[in-house]
C-alpha cells in the first residue's frame, strides 16, 4: 500500500492546473488556429488530389482545424461551441509544441523552425514533429476513410518529409497498409462518433485506444530522434509517453478548456542541461512541480517492469472508479479556480455528469455514487498491495 499511494497522487498532481479569470473559447485556440486552412478546398489541388504539406505548421494544423469542423456537430449533445469535441487533445498538443520550440530542427543545423529562419517549418528530425506526424496523419486519414470529412479516400495525400520519407505513410491506402490496426481503430472511433447511441464514456474510451496505438506503431521507430536533445529533454519525452498511458486508462476528457489549462503545466520550452526540476528558476511551481511528478512516474513504471500500469489498470476497470478520479480532478481544479465549477456547470460542461448521467443512474445519489466507488478502490487497492 506504500507503494501505490505516491505514484496514484502523482498523477493527480499532473492533471492538476491553473484556472485563471474569465475565459474565451477563441483566446485559447492554438497558434495561427485562425490563419490555418479550414476546408480541403483551402489547399492545392493536383490530378484531382488535395495536397497537403504537414511539414508546415499552418497545413498541420489546418489538418486538425478541418477535422474539428467535420466532427463538430456529433458534440452538439454534450455542449455547445464545440468545446466537448473530445479531438481537441491533438490541435492543442501541436500547437503548445510549436509555442515551447519543440518542432524546430533539434540539431541545430538548419533554419526550420526557428524564429530567425523559417519559422513556420516543421523539421523531420524532430522527435516530438515525428511523433505528432502520427497523431495527425492517422486520424485524419482515418476520417477521410471513415467517409466523415465528405470526400473519397483517394483525394487526399500529404507531402514526404525531406528526409527518411519511407518511415511515414502519405495517404489512407499507405498508411492502412503500414499501420492497419490502429487505422482500423481510428476508423471504429469514428463508427461510433456517428451512432447516436454512443455515451461520452464510450467516445473517450475509442480515442484513447487509437491515440495510444498511434504512439506505440512508432515509438521505437524514432526512438533515436531523442539523441538530438539534452537529457532532461530526452527524458521528459519518454516521461510523457509513459504518461499517456496512464491518462488513456483513466479516459481522461480531452476537451478544449480541460486541455488548455492542463497544458499550463508543461515545460513552455525545450529542457535544456542543467535543468532539474524541481528547482528550474524560469518554470512556474506548477510546471516544476508536474515535470518532476512525470519524471517519478516513469520511473515507477519502470521499477515495477509496468506492473503499476496493470494495477491502475486494475482501479479504473469499472465506470465508478474513473469517474470518482474525475471528480477528484476537478475538485484539485476548483482548488485552483474556485470558480471551475461553476463555470462548466453554466456551459454544460461538466463531465463527471456527462459521464454519470450515461452510465450510472443505476448507483442511485450522489453521495451513494462516491460511497460505492470509493469502497471499490479501496478493496481493489488492498488487493493490488498483495501483489505488490
Amino acid at each position: 500500500m506504500a507503494f501505490l499511494h505516491p505514484w496514484a497522487c502523482v498523477l493527480v498532481s499532473c492533471i492538476s492546473v491553473s484556472l485563471v479569470g474569465a475565459f474565451n473559447l477563441s483566446d485559447l485556440y492554438p497558434p495561427l488556429w485562425n490563419e490555418s486552412p479550414g476546408q480541403f478546398s483551402d489547399y492545392r489541388v493536383e490530378n484531382g488530389k488535395h495536397i497537403i504539406d504537414p511539414w508546415v505548421y499552418p497545413e498541420r494544423m489546418g489538418m486538425y482545424k478541418i477535422l474539428m469542423n467535420k466532427t463538430a456537430s456529433y458534440f452538439e449533445k454534450f455542449a455547445p461551441d464545440n468545446e466537448q469535441n473530445i479531438l481537441w487533445g491533438l490541435p492543442l498538443q501541436h500547437g503548445w509544441q510549436y509555442t515551447t520550440g519543440r518542432l524546430v530542427d533539434p540539431r541545430g543545423r538548419t533554419e526550420c523552425g526557428y524564429e530567425t529562419g523559417d519559422h513556420l517549418c516543421i523539421s523531420a528530425y524532430s522527435w516530438w514533429a515525428d511523433m505528432n506526424y502520427f497523431l495527425s496523419a492517422l486520424p485524419f486519414l482515418g476520417a477521410v476513410d471513415s467517409g466523415i470529412m465528405g470526400i473519397s479516400s483517394d483525394q487526399v495525400t500529404l507531402s514526404p518529409p525531406p528526409t527518411d520519407q519511407t518511415k511515414f505513410c502519405l495517404d489512407v491506402s499507405s498508411c492502412q497498409s503500414s499501420f492497419p490496426q490502429t487505422m482500423s481503430k481510428w476508423n471504429t472511433f469514428y463508427k461510433h462518433l456517428q451512432l447516436t447511441s454512443s455515451s461520452f464514456d464510450d467516445l473517450l474510451k475509442y480515442l484513447w485506444d487509437a491515440h495510444t496505438s498511434s504512439l506505440k506503431d512508432v515509438y521505437k521507430v524514432f526512438e533515436d530522434r531523442l539523441e538530438y536533445y539534452s537529457e532532461p529533454e530526452a527524458d521528459f519525452g519518454r516521461d510523457w509517453c509513459v504518461a499517456v498511458d496512464y491518462l488513456a486508462t483513466s479516459l481522461f476528457p480531452t476537451t478544449f478548456i480541460r486541455v488548455s489549462e492542463f497544458q499550463k503545466a508543461l515545460p513552455p520550452r525545450v529542457l535544456v542541461s542543467g535543468d532539474k526540476a524541481p528547482f528550474i528558476s524560469n518554470f512556474t511551481a506548477l510546471q516544476n512541480t508536474v515535470l518532476l511528478g512525470l519524471n517519478l512516474l516513469h520511473k515507477v513504471d519502470n521499477a515495477t517492469d509496468s506492473l503499476s500500469l496493470t494495477v491502475w489498470k486494475i482501479l479504473m476497470k469499472t465506470h465508478v472508479a474513473r469517474m470518482l478520479v474525475l471528480e477528484l480532478f476537478e475538485t484539485i481544479l476548483a482548488i485552483f479556480n474556485p470558480t471551475f465549477l461553476e463555470m462548466v456547470n453554466e456551459r454544460g460542461m461538466n463531465n463527471s455528469n456527462l459521464l454519470r448521467n450515461s452510465h450510472c443512474t443505476q448507483h442511485g445519489t450522489h453521495v451513494s455514487h462516491q460511497i460505492y466507488a470509493s469502497e471499490f478502490i479501496y478493496e481493489h487497492m488492498e488487493i493490488c498491495s498483495l501483489v505488490l
